[in-house]
């Protein structure tokens, strides 16, 4: 894969999944619409088929103009976020993660968190955060404000399609359902009906043969190797 611009803000590198101050996402409207199987969901009302849904699911609107105006570090460009996480690549550098590292440790990709009381990542937890390079999780665990609280880091042998992340729609009044979730967002399985009713905003994935590692420790090269 051809290697992505990098883009740095005060000293700081910016996560390719990062959106900045001119991605801002696009009006719309949403309608009931009866979809190819007969069942009734949410759709566009101006909806293109093509570029609108991933899968059958509807996604919301974001133009890409990674690196105009500021970026947003504490938020996640949805399109971007979905591209990482579907071809593992680094949430950070864009790199594939099918990488060096990766064939060391035994075909497992890594994957950081915030943790504040130090709990591990563990077997078929969820998330919606991509994986990551070694060089990218040890300058986002020093530099990141969320992660310097605390964090955790695990090996992956596995990350399993879950469902999406999203906002959930009243099917009687289209209107948005509340969430208590601090992003607003939704996880909701692909298996669940109210995907139908759901506007998908993140890939949600499950973690699987997670063995919990020390940033640090993983860098030094003797226990890399």
């Amino acid at each position: 894969m051809t290697a992505r611009q990098q883009f740095h803000w005060k000293g700081l590198h910016v996560p390719f999944i990062a959106p900045w101050s001119e991605e801002k996402p696009l009006p719309y409207k949403v309608i009931k619409r009866v979809g190819p199987d007969g069942v009734e969901g949410i759709g566009y009302a101006d909806e293109v088929s093509s570029a609108d849904r991933r899968d059958g699911n509807l996604w919301v609107r974001w133009p890409a103009l990674r690196g105009r105006g500021k970026p947003r570090l504490a938020d996640i460009h949805p399109l971007r976020q979905r591209q990482a996480m579907s071809h593992m690549l680094c949430m950070v550098c864009a790199a594939s993660t099918f990488n060096d590292e990766f064939r060391q440790w035994g075909g497992k990709h890594l994957f950081i968190g915030r943790a504040v009381d130090g709990r591990p990542i563990r077997d078929g937890e969820r998330t919606d955060t991509p994986p990551v390079c070694l060089p990218c999780a040890v300058e986002a665990a020093e530099a990141c404000p969320h992660l310097v609280k605390g964090h955790t880091a695990a090996l992956v042998e596995r990350a399993e399609p879950w469902g999406v992340a999203g906002i959930v729609y009243d099917p009687r009044t289209l209107r948005p359902i509340p969430t208590r979730n601090k992003n607003g967002l939704t996880d909701v399985a692909f298996e669940d009906p109210t995907l139908r009713w759901t506007l998908a905003a993140r890939d949600v994935v499950t973690l699987h043969g997670c063995t919990p590692v020390n940033l640090a420790d993983l860098a030094t090269p003797s226990v890399a190797a």
